[in-house]
């Protein structure tokens, strides 16, 4: 199993972290590889978000691409993956995450609020053949994506 440094966006207003998302080689090559699969590996970002459903792996979660900013003519040279949970073990709706809550100050509506655990993976290249270790460093531009994006 491989590991890679993650950012880590807590639902329950804890302060964001960096933590290691394991990922799993793909043992079998895919016919139609979409992010985040691209890398040849399966992460696990399930294994940090709370009130998930088990067993269902990538199927309890989903993603979105954070490869620019509003305004941006030109594509981050290394994108983001923002996971986020959508299958709830007990059938509930996830919480508002409180820390992209904050990141929306006035402009919040419930109805579009990101919930649940957020993790976000950085990708080496524009093509996503690999992933790479994310740092605190990343945090400024992914809390502006944040900021400028309504939940899923």
């Amino acid at each position: 199993m491989l590991a890679y440094d993650a950012i880590y966006f807590p639902a329950d207003g804890r302060p964001p972290c960096v933590v290691s998302l394991k990922a799993t080689p793909l043992s079998t090559s895919v016919v139609d590889q979409r992010w985040p699969f691209q890398c040849g590996c399966i992460p696990h970002p399930e294994m940090y978000m709370e009130k998930i459903a088990e067993g269902l792996v990538s199927r309890s979660w989903r993603f979105q691409i954070a490869d620019r900013l509003d305004c941006m003519n030109r594509t981050f040279a290394t994108p983001y993956v923002i996971f986020y949970p959508t299958v709830s073990r007990d059938g509930m709706p996830f919480r508002v995450n409180k820390c992209a809550k904050e990141l929306h100050d006035e402009h919040f509506v419930d109805a579009r609020a990101w919930r649940g655990d957020i993790i976000v993976a950085k990708f080496r290249d524009e093509a996503c053949s690999s992933m790479m270790d994310a740092s605190m460093a990343d945090f400024p531009i992914l809390k502006i994506w944040l900021s400028q994006r309504p939940g899923p």
